[in-house]
């Protein structure tokens, strides 16, 4: 009996100790730092920041990286203007139908329509309407008035210049201008 009593306190010593444990808890911090960052005042020590402004304007005339300005306003005249003097950057080595094709379907061909045709799935389902063809004799599209148009976006149809890079853009263009002369044989 005596030996019963002694491994029954062994027992619950045993399953104190173990169910205080919290394991979700490391017990010791090495490296305290990587759990509890030490707090610094941004731009403190410098004397840039006098003036009590945390961060700088960029200086007039800068470019972003992987930026190209584009010259033509998104006005009327900037439509016109570009629809008479924009060329291409790209060659007929340079042009990727493959992938031009994937972006057009992806971000064209829902309205636009696979062939350009103005045919694409919202206009069957009447949710956009007067979606022209590409072949239509009196819009007279060419590469400039394609690029401003994905640009700066024209009447019901957004910008799409934050979707799709430079390079992108005129990859599009190429297609699109593919699209057109299938129609119009």
């Amino acid at each position: 009996m005596k030996h019963l009593i002694k491994i029954t306190i062994i027992a619950l010593i045993a399953v104190s100790f173990t169910s205080c444990n919290n394991s979700a808890r490391p017990n010791y911090q090495y490296m305290p730092n990587m759990y509890e960052s030490v707090g610094y005042e941004a731009y403190q020590e410098s004397n840039a920041f006098a003036n009590g402004v945390e961060a700088q304007l960029p200086v007039d005339g800068s470019i972003p990286r992987g930026y190209t300005p584009f010259e033509y306003s998104s006005d009327v005249s900037g439509y016109n203007l570009a629809k008479a003097e924009l060329v291409s950057p790209l060659d007929s080595t340079q042009f990727d139908e493959p992938r031009a094709k994937e972006l057009y379907t992806i971000y064209c061909g829902i309205c636009h329509g696979n062939k350009g045709n103005g045919q694409g799935n919202l206009v069957k389902r009447e949710k956009i309407l007067g979606v022209p063809s590409y072949d239509d004799a009196g819009r007279a599209i060419n590469v400039g008035s394609i690029y401003h148009v994905m640009y700066y976006g024209k009447n019901s149809m957004g910008s799409y210049a934050n979707f799709l890079s430079e390079e992108e853009r005129w990859q599009v263009v190429a297609y699109v201008m593919k699209l057109k002369g299938d129609l119009e044989k």
